[in-house]
């Protein structure tokens, strides 16, 4: 799967949001917020092919957590995404 382009991250402080790009795809109401490890997994995999896998991975390789922890993180983060159109097949 693949992010789908025309959204960039943003940091706001310790917040990250993620926005349409260009004026035309400007809609506050869908803003999307992301935690920090959201935002990590967001920069790591954008512009390539991933799965849930790869970003179980990167969870547990980077933060001090066990891997079904990571799993349960990352399967519920794909859906969250998905259920918004950021995610294609």
């Amino acid at each position: 799967m693949k992010l789908k382009k025309g959204y960039r991250l943003r940091s706001l402080g310790q917040e990250f949001i993620l926005v349409a790009e260009g004026l035309d795809a400007v809609d506050f109401s869908r803003m999307i917020s992301m935690n920090e490890s959201a935002a990590f997994l967001w920069k790591e995999v954008e512009g390539k092919d991933f799965d849930a896998e790869m970003m179980t991975a990167l969870l547990t390789d980077n933060y001090d957590i066990t891997r079904e922890t990571a799993q349960n993180d990352v399967a519920a983060l794909l859906e969250s995404w998905s259920a918004v159109g950021l995610i294609e097949e």
